[in-house]
C-alpha cells in the first residue's frame, strides 16, 4: 500500500461544538445507537483510539491569528496511540472545497524535520519542503481521547467525532513527548460533525435531541493560549460558524 493519500472533497462540512460532560456522555451513548463504530477504532465499542499531534507555525504565529494564507492551510504530524509510525497531514482549504494530502513515515525519521535541507529521497519531502517554505516550526502537541463514528447516509457518508480529555504541550522539536500536559477544556469535550454539502436528517435529530449550537474551535489555538503563549493574544472558542 502506498505511503501517499490525496484527498478532495468538494462541498465538505466540519462543524464543531464544545459540550459540558454530562451531555458528552449522553451524546456518546445516542451515537452508538445510532451510527456504525470506526473502522479503525478499538475499545469494547470499537470506535475509541488515542490521538497526539504535533502544530507548526511561524515566530509571529500567523496560523494561529490566520493570517493569508496561513489562515487556509495547517500542517501537522499525527500520531495514533503508541504507533511506530506517524502521519504527515496538510489540510487546505479553498472555496468550497477541502484538500488532505497526508502521507505515512516511521515515527523515529521525523527528526529530519528539523533539517535546514529536504532529502528528495524521503518520503515526507513534501511535508519538509513546505515547512521551510513557510517558516513554520513545532509550537504544540496536543493530544486526546476520540470517540469516532461514522454512517451511510442519503445525502452521503458522514462521520462524527467526540473527543475529551484535550491537553497540550509545549514543542520546540518535531518529537512527541507522551505525557500529556496542561488540560486545555476541563468538564468540556468537542463534537464534530462531518459531512458533504446537506447535512444529513440523522445530523438534525442529534443538533435538536440535544439543543447544540456551533462553535468556532481549533484545538491548536486553544492549546496555546492554555500555554500562555505571548506571542499569541487569548483567541475564544464561541461564535456561530453553521447551521445544521
Amino acid at each position: 500500500m502506498s505511503p501517499h493519500a490525496r484527498e478532495t472533497r468538494p462541498f465538505a462540512t466540519e462543524i464543531k461544538f464544545v459540550v459540558e460532560a454530562p451531555t458528552g456522555a449522553r451524546i456518546r451513548e445516542w451515537v452508538r445507537e445510532n451510527l456504525e463504530p470506526d473502522p479503525y477504532g478499538g475499545g469494547p465499542f470499537k470506535d475509541e483510539y488515542q490521538t497526539a499531534s504535533l502544530y507548526f507555525d511561524t515566530a509571529r504565529g500567523d496560523v494561529f491569528h490566520q493570517r493569508g494564507s496561513f489562515g487556509r492551510s495547517k500542517y501537522r504530524v499525527r500520531r495514533y496511540g503508541a504507533a511506530s509510525f506517524v502521519f504527515l497531514e496538510r489540510k487546505l482549504r479553498k472555496p468550497g472545497i477541502l484538500v488532505k494530502r497526508r502521507t505515512t513515515v516511521a515515527l523515529e525519521s521525523i527528526d529530519r524535520l528539523s533539517l535546514s535541507r529536504s532529502d528528495p529521497e524521503w518520503p515526507g519531502d513534501w511535508f519538509h519542503r513546505r515547512l521551510l517554505l513557510r517558516q513554520i516550526t513545532p509550537t504544540c502537541e496536543v493530544s486526546y481521547s476520540r470517540t469516532a463514528r461514522f454512517a451511510r447516509t442519503a445525502e452521503g457518508p458522514v462521520r462524527l467525532t467526540l473527543d475529551e480529555n484535550v491537553r497540550v504541550l509545549p514543542a520546540d522539536a518535531p518529537r512527541f513527548s507522551g505525557n500529556g500536559g496542561a488540560l486545555v477544556l476541563p468538564g468540556q469535550l468537542i463534537l464534530e460533525l462531518k459531512y458533504r454539502q446537506h447535512a444529513p436528517a440523522i445530523f438534525k435529530r442529534l443538533v435538536e435531541d440535544f439543543g447544540l449550537k456551533p462553535q468556532r474551535v481549533s484545538k491548536y489555538r486553544l492549546g496555546m493560549t492554555a500555554l500562555g503563549e505571548t506571542r499569541f493574544a487569548l483567541v475564544r472558542a464561541t461564535g456561530t460558524t453553521a447551521h445544521v
